[in-house]
């Protein structure tokens, strides 16, 4: 609840779920149905590439996954975009216990810190978690079992217990990583992002409901959720706009004036006053006016025109079909960027 606090976050759910959310939170790039878009960018010349943009600045780019290293292909994906990647089977597996399911948050965190925060130059690192991943229970979950005294007293069934169990040793990897910031000097010219990448389908609607003041049977609302950007110098800052993954990387660029063509990405700086489009995968949409449903053709706000409707779907189809040619044209490449 401290530095920027975004009410109105949502992270749609695409048909590669786990890449396809990745891809739109670190390429700010619509999916491309029927391929792994983000294995697919391997291949291809991406210049907007988190790790490329900070590297252009002489940063130090990382990655690291407490998973299989190879997963999704991210051993290509993510050294194409720039990142020095290490996860389990590439070097991870040597730092921490990779033996689990899942694999620990928090002893990656004290893995891997040594590899920045021992280095004089800025550094740039990205960390794709998975200690709070399915399924829920206490008898195949590692971080379920492992933390299942911390809540064994919540009235809620095994299910619910274990997702808030698996969600603990997430927060004892953040408490991990804010004390060796803290402890390096180098927390308050650190700006830390958190943001999902899909809805925890790992529990029933049911489950979710229980717990969640977001009803969950509600086609949109299902994927409202939760982003973090915090930086202790920076003062609560409460956003109300409506955003979604494809606007955290031109943020981030934006925050440190990093120069790129707005109109290579598909997403804009929260900040900006660009009217913010969230897009389902089946193109159904919310903006400040409300929220449209392609399969209905239903518009929530009756006051809101046929023409402005029209509008935002004939940019969403653009967007589709620009991170369409992006990929299937090494457009970047093509652009001489």
């Amino acid at each position: 609840n401290n530095g920027f606090i975004f009410n109105n976050y949502y992270q749609p759910l695409y048909p590669v779920s786990t890449s396809d959310g990745e891809y739109m939170n670190v390429m700010s790039l619509i999916p491309k149905e029927g391929v792994w878009s983000f294995y697919k960018t391997s291949k291809n010349y991406m210049p907007f590439g988190i790790g490329n943009m900070f590297k252009k600045l002489d940063y130090n780019t990382y990655g690291f996954h407490n998973h299989n290293y190879n997963y999704y292909h991210r051993e290509k994906s993510h050294t194409n975009i720039g990142l020095t990647y290490y996860g389990c089977g590439n070097g991870l597996e040597k730092k921490m216990n990779c033996k689990h399911w899942p694999n620990s948050d928090f002893e990656m965190i004290k893995a891997t810190t040594p590899y920045y925060l021992n280095d004089d130059k800025p550094f740039m690192t990205y960390y794709m978690t998975v200690s709070g991943h399915l399924n829920y229970n206490f008898s195949g979950n590692n971080m379920a079992s492992r933390n299942k005294s911390k809540v064994k007293n919540l009235n809620y069934k095994d299910s619910i217990k274990a997702y808030y169990a698996t969600q603990i040793e997430f927060d004892k990897a953040i408490e991990e990583l804010l004390n060796e910031l803290e402890e390096s000097g180098k927390l308050d010219d650190t700006l830390i992002v958190i943001a999902p990448d899909h809805y925890p389908y790992g529990l029933t609607t049911k489950d979710m409901n229980t717990v969640s003041k977001i009803d969950r049977t509600d086609k949109f609302e299902n994927y409202h959720t939760s982003l973090i950007m915090y930086n202790p110098k920076i003062e609560n800052k409460v956003v109300d706009k409506v955003i979604s993954g494809i606007d955290i990387l031109p943020t981030i660029y934006n925050l440190f004036g990093i120069d790129y063509d707005s109109r290579l990405l598909m997403g804009s700086d929260i900040f900006s006053n660009t009217e913010h489009i969230v897009i389902l995968s089946d193109r159904s949409f919310i903006t400040s006016k409300g929220k449209y449903n392609s399969i209905t053709g239903e518009f929530s706000n009756p006051n809101v025109s046929k023409e402005y409707i029209d509008n935002i779907n004939k940019i969403i189809n653009e967007k589709f079909k620009m991170s369409s040619l992006i990929l299937e044209k090494d457009y970047y490449k093509e652009l001489g960027i």
